[in-house]
């Protein structure tokens, strides 16, 4: 820095200004300087320069890798969510940190927040982790988690409304007088408990409906498909199907169809997210719709307000059934 401001004819300040993107130049003089810079092959270390700040201006993306085989995430639907999460952290001009390993308990979330690591963390996906997650939200740790929405887990969430999702999914089945329902999901998962709740209300509800709860072991496309064809063996033929995923409504119509069965003829399904796929498949997949679009900008708008000291509240999204051909 002191040979850049030698050559341009600037003080060190102005150079330190130019370089951290100050507004107190003129753009004649950070022409000037960068220019300077370019030549002499300086270039910002950003994590040096992070160091001089109370901040780091990194954010923790973390993922479900343990919900999934091998740590293989496949659904379109975790991507898109992460893609909202990018572009919002990209605009406020953070950077993002994926998954960083070893962050498995309470104790290494703090620590590595504690060694400035991130200044905060975006869980997308409760999966079996809420008990370690309501823990972690009562330590003074910035987290923003996509999930189940509650009142008393103690840390700010955005997700949809799960158990109405449920309840929609039943009503479609009422609708179409199907009698004989499968659930297929993991409810250790607290969103599709929920989802499995709302549709055994309304199972109930109507008094002669017999509901099954067939649970997957992994939520990748191929271990549903096994699970769905094994169960198929062995019981009676469900005529409604509630999926836990627009992926896993595709594993279920491939188990079905290897039996002769047709969606939407044989027996109706809902999948749940509407990933842009479910309405280009065959046939069109009925679906849960959750406001995705928006989802990332929240995550991360709820974020910095805790980061800047703030308290914000959780959000559940719109939450509607997009009926298709099943």
């Amino acid at each position: 820095m002191q040979d850049i401001a030698r050559i341009a004819q600037v003080s060190m300040p102005t150079v330190s200004r130019v370089l951290s993107g100050s507004p107190l130049v003129t753009e004649k003089t950070r022409e000037r300087v960068l220019e300077v810079a370019l030549a002499q092959g300086y270039v910002v270390n950003r994590n040096a320069q992070k160091l001089r700040h109370s901040r780091t201006s990194t954010i923790a993306v973390m993922l479900d890798f343990g919900s999934h085989v091998h740590g293989a995430i496949g659904d379109p639907f975790v991507f898109e969510l992460l893609a909202g999460v990018s572009e919002a952290l990209s605009i406020r001009n953070q950077d993002l940190l994926l998954s960083p390993p070893g962050l498995d308990d309470v104790r290494a979330f703090r620590d590595f927040y504690r060694a400035r690591g991130a200044d905060g963390f975006i869980v997308l996906g409760q999966g079996t982790r809420d008990a370690m997650l309501r823990s972690l939200g009562r330590h003074d740790v910035p987290l923003v988690v996509w999930g189940a929405v509650a009142p008393d887990t103690g840390y700010c969430a955005v997700g949809s409304d799960n158990l109405l999702g449920g309840r929609l999914a039943g009503q479609h089945f009422v609708a179409a007088h199907r009698k004989h329902w499968l659930f297929v999901g993991d409810i250790r998962h607290e969103e599709l408990r929920l989802r499995f709740e709302g549709l055994r209300d309304v199972a109930t509800e109507q008094g002669d409906v017999a509901i099954d709860f067939l649970p997957i072991a992994s939520m990748g496309f191929t271990a549903t498909a096994e699970t769905v064809s094994a169960y198929l063996v062995g019981a009676r033929q469900p005529d409604a199907v509630f999926a836990f995923s627009d992926t896993a409504a595709m594993a279920v119509i491939g188990a079905f169809k290897e039996r002769g069965q047709l969606a939407g003829r044989d027996f109706s399904l809902v999948g749940y997210n509407n990933i842009p796929p479910a309405a280009h498949f065959s046939p069109a997949i009925t679906t849960i719709s959750q406001k995705t679009d928006v989802a990332g900008a929240l995550l991360v708008e709820k974020l910095m307000q805790q980061i800047d000291g703030g308290r914000p509240r959780s959000t559940t999204l719109r939450t509607e059934i997009v009926v298709r051909d099943t």
